[in-house]
């Protein structure tokens, strides 16, 4: 293989694989990556087995072929080489050589039949969505997937896809921690077959997405195609293919509380402020907030053993009786932040029950679970 590329493409191709890139030393072939020169493009691969990303970049195809070459060793010298092209060959011995201006590397490979053969993308099943849409989907769930919970099932996304009749398509992402729930939906086109329950995708998987939303600049909408037991998510000549996880996710539906009688309506940057100021003094280990529902206003308080004690007060056109609870408040900072709106609605059945954050025209609803103060 001899190919020039770019540096700017090759820079970025490389970072834009680095995050599934294996670093334990189990299987070597994981730390590398594949690239594959043909037909003037270079395709650039990397995967840990559950999460695999592959780029395709222009470039000026002298020698097809492949190779495959540390992917941080890749990265740290192609990250000081001067702009303009680089020029890659593959020697005898998996040897690879890399030039840029007058710098030259030589570099140990590994037998590019080793590395992991990249998944099928093709599926019947395809679904085209809006990548502000998928984008907010995210934004308004991840923020409550479990992290490394001893529940394996949680430390992912569950997916829903449903027809209701017509042209009428809804994906809906749903997470929990064990703590809290969030729930977004939206409308799309495409075909699937229904899977009662849905699917789960991996926390990883949804970071990656995630990042190529963030990165990308298509002006085409993203693909998403449904395998037996993966997901392929494809955008011009980016796919991120993941598992899928087995197993029975939470009955998230027992989880929303029904009949939520009281229910009190705040400026989301006055309860945001108030939040982030008496949380100074809450005790660091559960960011325990306690909110005092009065007439016309709401009273949010910490204490501190160690440090001392803060409240504020935060006019609300709250009536009824009073009641006082306790909650999380980076748990409440996060939820609010998913909202689009400049107001929150904070619904409650009692004292006692979780707090319920609803944004009907955006399709969004979070769970908070209280907790002692």
């Amino acid at each position: 293989m001899k190919v020039k590329i770019d540096r700017k493409d090759l820079l970025s191709g490389i970072q834009r694989v680095q995050g599934v890139v294996e670093r334990r030393n189990t299987m070597p072939i994981l730390t590398h990556i594949l690239m594959e020169a043909a037909d003037q493009k270079i395709s650039i691969f990397a995967t840990d087995l559950e999460v695999g990303i592959q780029g395709a970049y222009p470039a000026e195809v002298l020698e097809p072929g492949k190779i495959t070459v540390s992917a941080r060793k890749l990265h740290e010298i192609v990250r000081e080489f001067p702009e303009g092209p680089v020029t890659i060959t593959a020697q005898p011995n998996h040897w690879v050589v890399l030039e840029s201006g007058k710098s030259y590397f030589r570099i140990v490979g590994l037998p590019p039949e080793e590395f992991p053969v990249s998944p099928s993308t093709q599926s019947d099943e395809q679904i085209q969505i809006n990548p502000t849409l998928l984008s907010g989907l995210i934004r308004k769930t991840l923020f409550a997937t479990g992290e490394n919970n001893p529940q394996y099932i949680i430390n992912g996304i569950l997916i829903q896809l449903e027809s209701s009749g017509g042209e009428d398509r809804t994906i809906r992402f749903i997470t929990t921690d064990g703590h809290r729930l969030a729930i977004a939906e939206g409308k799309v086109a495409g075909n699937w077959k229904e899977r009662e329950g849905g699917f789960i995708l991996p926390k990883k998987a949804i970071l990656e997405i995630k990042r190529a939303l963030d990165d990308g600049d298509e002006t085409s909408n993203p693909q998403l195609l449904i395998g037996e037991n993966q997901l392929t998510y494809r955008w011009g000549t980016l796919v991120i293919t993941s598992r899928l996880m087995e197993g029975e996710f939470p009955n998230y539906k027992q989880a929303i509380p029904q009949g939520t009688e009281k229910k009190v309506s705040v400026q989301k940057e006055d309860l945001e402020g108030g939040l982030r100021r008496v949380s100074i003094l809450a005790r660091e280990k559960t960011s325990a907030i306690k909110f005092s529902f009065e007439e016309g206003q709401i009273t949010l308080s910490a204490s501190n053993p160690e440090m001392g004690e803060a409240n504020e007060t935060i006019e609300t056109p709250f009536e009824g009786e009073g009641f006082s609870t306790g909650f999380n408040a980076r748990y409440l900072l996060d939820a609010l932040t998913a909202l689009q709106g400049e107001e929150a609605i904070l619904e409650f059945k009692d004292a006692l029950s979780p707090c319920l954050i609803r944004e009907e025209s955006e399709g969004f609803l979070t769970v908070i679970m209280p907790m002692r103060v």
